[in-house]
């Protein structure tokens, strides 16, 4: 669905011609119209919608569309793309995608210009495959994980230089979504396990321009002690205590614990997790304390 529009996309389940997973029907809701049909060599993984284009996801094509009359803009060969790792920046002031550049163990991406049909920059995002990327709202930002989901780093879009990076935990999981708020203030995190991570942004920045003020007169000395650190310490282990902590938390209740799912955080602060199971979870963050944010509501949307 295209935000709060009634223009929605279908890609069948099956096999047969009504319900193919190599047809795609854009429909319009309100009116009960067909707008188009699309058919294509193999099956759709994945849909992405903006303002400006639809971007059709195959495993190894990416199809760009204009929106407006659905006239095929350009046709990007792709590395395997079983997961269908893509994302489309909402805003269509900066209309870019994002998808992985490489191989499938690269923890590569290239940014792409969906308006000029150039690429952007090339993203040297994580050292083992990627598991999940997503722009804010403006497309200026990204972030993404690995297949680890140990790390979550925040690059530029723009000239691929890394913003933030924060510690989800210890432990490898998989990241199933990644998601800014409005403001670019606040990261929401979820994966397959059952803790929800919300990571402030911003603070990364100030700490490293005020350190960078501070010491500014000792950049010779810290200049030889970095070396000699670097020698001493491995990158492996010196890295660990590089990246922040989350800012605050929430519990998905054990029943859902392993199934894919979505989060997202909305303009009054509130988290919301989606499950695969049909369940909804919508917590209270206090922005100021930050914390395990309380459980609000839960209903399962399948029922509703």
């Amino acid at each position: 669905m295209l935000f709060t529009t009634s223009l929605v996309a279908v890609v069948g389940n099956g096999e047969k011609m009504n319900s193919s997973q190599r047809r795609l029907l854009i429909a319009n809701t309100k009116r009960n119209s067909t707008i188009c049909e699309l058919s294509f060599g193999s099956a759709i993984l994945a849909i992405k919608i903006n303002r400006k284009n639809i971007v059709v996801v195959l495993e190894e094509f990416i199809y760009v569309y204009d929106i407006g009359n659905m006239h095929l803009l350009e046709t990007i060969d792709t590395c395997p793309n079983p997961n269908a790792l893509c994302s489309l920046s909402p805003s269509p002031d900066m209309c870019y995608l994002a998808y992985p550049a490489g191989t499938t163990i690269s923890g590569d991406l290239v940014v792409y210009d969906a308006i000029q049909m150039q690429k952007v920059c090339i993203i040297s995002a994580h050292k083992s495959a990627l598991s999940c990327i997503q722009f804010n709202y403006s497309g200026k930002m990204i972030a993404t994980a690995s297949d680890k989901g140990t790390v979550i780093r925040v690059f530029s879009s723009q000239v691929g230089d890394l913003l933030y990076q924060f510690r989800r935990g210890t432990y490898p999981v998989h990241i199933y979504s990644l998601s800014f708020n409005l403001l670019d203030t606040l990261l929401c995190v979820s994966s397959d396990s059952e803790t929800v991570h919300i990571f402030k942004l911003g603070e990364n920045e100030t700490k490293s321009n005020e350190e960078t003020t501070n010491r500014r007169p000792l950049s010779l000395f810290n200049g030889v002690k970095n070396k000699v650190s670097s020698m001493l310490i491995p990158d492996a282990i010196n890295t660990i205590f590089e990246p922040q902590r989350d800012f605050a938390f929430a519990r998905i209740p054990t029943q859902s614990k392993g199934y894919r799912n979505i989060c997202a955080i909305s303009s009054n602060h509130q988290v919301m997790v989606a499950l695969e199971d049909g369940k909804f979870y919508q917590y209270d963050l206090n922005v100021e304390q930050g914390g395990e944010c309380s459980l609000l509501k839960e209903f399962n949307l399948l029922n509703s």
